[in-house]
């Protein structure tokens, strides 16, 4: 073989090297272009979350600015989308009282949600004996001595969506929810069982993606 030949050679080795990259780049760009229209046509919306209701089994701060609390909190999650399902592969839910995380988070099980279906879950959530810091601690006891304390019901956690046969890659997901506890003779409370008070909230929470 010439030195010739093996340059002809090197050289359809290379143009069949670029022509399946340029192959793959086609394939790849159209693929992309492909389920960016379909996410644009079908206008996928984030699923609609309502914190229902929080039952309050303790909280209590002590000394040296400690906090011990366990909640039971129903949130539902509704899928507004035609053709459009969610998988929560993962979803975390805890409480927050000025900034500062004061319970556990309780990790709610995986699970799929189809077109315009709704999913409810009770998840409860608990701290025992958490630090909280001094500023907090005097907030907090000033707001249960005014009768009203806000928390925040907190779930993060990772989705995928679900287009017909294709599903996404995850997706960090936040949920914020408000709720408003009221104590004393500003009560809005049901008691059930023993020392649990019950509060019927009915928030919208706010959903970030």
């Amino acid at each position: 073989m010439t030195a010739k030949d093996c340059g002809n050679h090197d050289k359809d080795r290379r143009r069949r090297f670029q022509r399946v990259c340029a192959c793959l780049l086609i394939f790849n760009f159209i693929l992309l272009l492909t389920i960016l229209l379909v996410w644009a046509i079908l206008q996928p919306t984030k699923p609609k979350f309502i914190l229902q209701d929080a039952t309050v089994y303790a909280f209590n701060i002590t000394s040296p600015n400690l906090l011990t609390s366990s909640f039971q909190v129903t949130l539902s999650s509704r899928n507004p989308n035609d053709r459009i399902g969610v998988y929560y592969d993962k979803l975390d839910v805890y409480a927050v009282y000025r900034n500062q995380q004061i319970t556990l988070r309780t990790q709610i099980p995986p699970t799929y949600q189809g077109h315009k279906d709704i999913n409810v879950w009770s998840p409860y959530i608990f701290g025992n004996s958490v630090p909280v810091s001094p500023y907090n601690a005097e907030s907090l006891s000033q707001d249960q001595s005014s009768g009203t304390v806000m928390l925040l019901i907190k779930a993060d956690g990772r989705v995928r969506w679900k287009v017909g046969s294709f599903i996404t890659g995850r997706y960090h997901f936040y949920v914020r929810c408000p709720a408003y506890i009221t104590f004393g003779t500003r009560s809005t409370g049901i008691v059930v069982g023993n020392n649990a008070i019950k509060y019927q909230l009915v928030q919208m929470c706010s959903v970030s993606v």
